[in-house]
C-alpha cells in the first residue's frame, strides 16, 4: 500500500518534550537576568525558538536523500565561511575570539551550522560505503573530512565548538563499519596526539589550557581560572533539594555566577529550583535522546539512521559536557546546553538537527 508524507507521522511526543525544555529555558533566562543588562534576553530566546520551530518544520518536508545529494555543495560553502570568518575586518570579534560574520543586526556563526553539514556529510560518506568493513584509507578520509573544519574552528579560537565535531566522526565510524582492532589503534593514536598537542603549545593557547585544568582544583585560583567552576559549585550546592525559588538565587542574582543565561544556565536552574528541578530537566533530555534513538532504529535506510545518530551524538556530548562543567566534573569549554542556553546559532542548529531526525521518521513508510 502506498503511503504519502503526512504530519501525522511527525513525532509529536518528541516535540512536546522539546517544547517543555524550551519553556523552562525562557523562564530560567528571564529569572537569571532580572535587573541586569541582559534582562530582555528571554524575549530574544522566544524569537529564536519560534524561528527554530519554523525551520525545523520546513526542513522536515525536504526529502533527506535530496539533502544528502546537495550536502557536498553545503560543505564547500561553509568551509569558505570558516575561512572568511578568520579575516580581520570581516569576521566579527568578541570575547577574544573571531567566530561570527555580521549580517546587519544578526551575528552568523558558521561553526554552529557546520555541525549540521558534517552530520549530513558523514551520513552520505558512510552510506556510500555500504556498511561494510572500513579500510584505513576510508578511515583517513573520514578524519580529514571532519578534521579540516575542526582545525579552522580551533583557529578562531573556539575550542568548545570544535570538540562537538568529534562525536559526529565517532558515531559515523561506529555505525559505518569500524572493527575493534582499528578502534583500539585509533584510541591509542588519539592519546598520543592529544599529549603532543598539549605539550607543543601551538594549537591550544595558555588560557585554554588553564580552563581545561582549572576544574580539577578550582581552589588553586579561586579568583582567576577557577572562578567560574567555584561559583557554579556554590550555586548548585546552595540550591539543595527544592531550590531557593525563582529569582532568589544569591549567586545568580548577586552577579557572582558568570553568564547564568548561557553556559551556566544549568547552575542557575540548580540554585533556583534545586535537585528536583535539575532532575526534571535531565529526565527530559534523556527521554528526548531515547526517542531519537528509537527513530534511528526504525529508519528506512542506513543514511537515515546515520543522520539521526549523528544528531544524537552531538546532543549527548553537549549535554554531558555542559552539565559536567557546571558540577565540576568536566573542564570549562564554552559548550552550550542544547535548547536551554541563550543563543540564536545554538538554538537554530538544535532545531535543524531535530528537523533532520523528523525528516527521517516521516519517510519510514513513504514510497
Amino acid at each position: 500500500m502506498r503511503r504519502f508524507l503526512s504530519f501525522r507521522d511527525f513525532d509529536w511526543p518528541l516535540m512536546s518534550m522539546v517544547l517543555a525544555i524550551c519553556t523552562i529555558s525562557v523562564f530560567e533566562i528571564y529569572t537569571a537576568t532580572l535587573n541586569t543588562k541582559y534582562q530582555h534576553f528571554h524575549s530574544k530566546q522566544i524569537f529564536w525558538i519560534l524561528g527554530g520551530m519554523a525551520v525545523m518544520f520546513a526542513f522536515s518536508r525536504v526529502d533527506y536523500h535530496k539533502l544528502i545529494d546537495f550536502v557536498p555543495w553545503a560543505y564547500g560553502t561553509f568551509m569558505f565561511f570558516l575561512l572568511v570568518v578568520l579575516i580581520p575586518h570581516i569576521g566579527h570579534k568578541a570575547l577574544g575570539a573571531r567566530r561570527w560574520i555580521k549580517l546587519g543586526p544578526i551575528l552568523f556563526q558558521p561553526s554552529e551550522w557546520m555541525k549540521l553539514v558534517l552530520i549530513l556529510m558523514t551520513a552520505r560518506y558512510f552510506a556510500n560505503l555500504g556498511g561494510r568493513s572500513l579500510t584505513w584509507r576510508e578511515i583517513g578520509r573520514a578524519f580529514a573530512m571532519i578534521g579540516v573544519p575542526m582545525l579552522l574552528v580551533l583557529k578562531q579560537p573556539d575550542l568548545g565548538t570544535s570538540l562537538t565535531y568529534i562525536p559526529i566522526l565517532v558515531a559515523g565510524l561506529f555505525l559505518g563499519g569500524i572493527n575493534w582492532k582499528q578502534a583500539s589503534i585509533l584510541i591509542l593514536a588519539a592519546v598520543v596526539v592529544v599529549g603532543g598537542v598539549w605539550s607543543s603549545g601551538k594549537l591550544l593557547k595558555p588560557y585554554q589550557k588553564a580552563r581545561l585544568t582549572s576544574f580539577i582544583n578550582p581552589d588553586d585560583d579561586p579568583r582567576g581560572t577557577g572562578y567560574q567552576v567555584k561559583q557554579s559549585l556554590i550555586a548548585v550546592g546552595s540550591g539543595g533539594i527544592w531550590g531557593k525559588g525563582a529569582g532568589e538565587g544569591t549567586q545568580t542574582q548577586g552577579d557572582f555566577l558568570p553568564i547564568p543565561h548561557a553556559d551556566f544556565i544549568f547552575a542557575a536552574l540548580g540554585e533556583e529550583h534545586g535537585f528536583v528541578g535539575a532532575l526534571i530537566v535531565l529526565l527530559l533530555y534523556f527521554s528526548i535522546l531515547m526517542r531519537l534513538i528509537q527513530n534511528a532504529q526504525t529508519a528506512a535506510d542506513l543514511p537515515g539512521a546515520l543522520i539521526i545518530m549523528g544528531a544524537v551524538a552531538v546532543l549527548t556530548f553537549q549535554i554531558a559536557v555542559n552539565v559536567g562543567m557546571v558540577i565540576g566534573f568536566m573542564p570549562v569549554t564554552g559548550i552550550p546546553l542544547p535548547l536551554m542556553s541563550y543563543g540564536g546559532s545554538s538554538v537554530l542548529f538544535t532545531f535543524l538537527a531535530l528537523g533532520a531526525a523528523m525528516n527521517v521518521r516521516m519517510r519510514r513508510f513513504v514510497n
